[in-house]
């Protein structure tokens, strides 16, 4: 019985040292498995490590570089917000002298659309002026022809009006060839003359436009310069004295408004040497000559009031 125990003793003996070996070794072996992916997974780890630094690495860069893009355009933007406020202080700088420049133009506007109105005025004036000049020979001329008629008995017209504005006596109608003393048959004529230029001269606004009445003499181009000015002198002086002669009242009022003068052949009517050319040529001519002071004055009152005018429109502008 001892003996058997003692067998089957000696026997789990020898079978239990294989089995404890075998079991050291398997967990040797998966120490060394454990060990080995712990080894695996260290290397895998730090691969990973060294993969997500570098993208960590990579991703700051570009968070600086889009932090730097975003700074860069922060500072554009700054820049472009103050060439706009520029831009816009130019703008409302432009509009408000835009808009002074109209109300300049505007006024410069009405200061010309007065200045023409003026002007129209003064042209009225001036031309009324001129037309005065004319209407007193007109006047005369008319009085004339209501009286003497318009023509002798060869005719021939008694006065006529020039492009100059002039009443033309023809010289034929009042002296002999080469003569200065009147005719017979050309005192009706001086005598409605004198008449007329008294009517005319009473009205006093006439009057106060008049400086001189010239009673021209003019003679063909025959003869010297020296005599033929000596001779229409002395034909242009002849009339005046028949005229002061014909009508005391002419003389004694209105005396001083009449003078004489000659052109000799200096003015000709027509050119030529033909008798008909010589015989216009030869004439008395009686001219109104008007103040030069009373133009000045409607020149004045003009300069006036444009300057009145300029004046409130400035004064209107402020």
């Amino acid at each position: 019985m001892k003996a058997r125990k003692r067998r089957i003793h000696q026997v789990d003996q020898e079978n239990f040292w294989p089995s404890f070996t075998d079991m050291i070794s398997t967990i040797a072996i998966i120490l060394f498995f454990v060990m080995f992916l712990m080894y695996i997974n260290n290397i895998v780890t730090g691969k990973s490590l060294e993969f997500m630094k570098k993208d960590l690495d990579d991703t700051q860069k570009q968070l600086e570089a889009s932090k730097l893009e975003i700074s860069q355009a922060q500072e554009n933007l700054r820049l472009l917000k103050i060439d706009l406020d520029s831009t816009m202080a130019e703008v409302q700088q432009g509009q408000i002298a835009l808009k002074l420049s109209q109300e300049e133009i505007d006024a410069q506007k009405q200061i010309i659309a007065s200045s023409n109105q003026e002007l129209g005025n003064l042209r009225q004036k001036l031309q009324g002026i001129a037309v005065l000049r004319l209407d007193v020979l007109t006047a005369v001329k008319d009085s004339i022809e209501a009286n003497i008629g318009k023509t002798n008995t060869a005719g021939e017209p008694l006065v006529t009006i020039s492009d100059t504005g002039n009443i033309i006596i023809n010289e034929s109608l009042v002296f002999d060839t080469d003569s200065y003393v009147i005719k017979e048959g050309g005192k009706a004529l001086l005598d409605q003359l004198a008449k007329s230029f008294e009517e005319v001269l009473k009205d006093p606004e006439i009057r106060s436009s008049i400086d001189s009445i010239n009673i021209q003499g003019h003679t063909d181009e025959r003869g010297t310069g020296s005599y033929n000015r000596d001779l229409g002198s002395k034909r242009a002086t002849a009339v005046v004295n028949y005229l002061m002669v014909s009508n005391s009242n002419l003389e004694s009022q209105f005396g001083k408004y009449f003078l004489a003068s000659s052109f000799s052949e200096y003015r000709k009517v027509v050119t030529g040497t033909t008798d008909e050319a010589y015989a216009q040529n030869r004439r008395i001519e009686i001219s109104v000559i008007l103040k030069d002071s009373h133009i000045q004055d409607v020149i004045n009152e003009y300069l006036q009031e444009s300057l009145k005018a300029f004046e409130n429109t400035q004064n209107s502008g402020q």
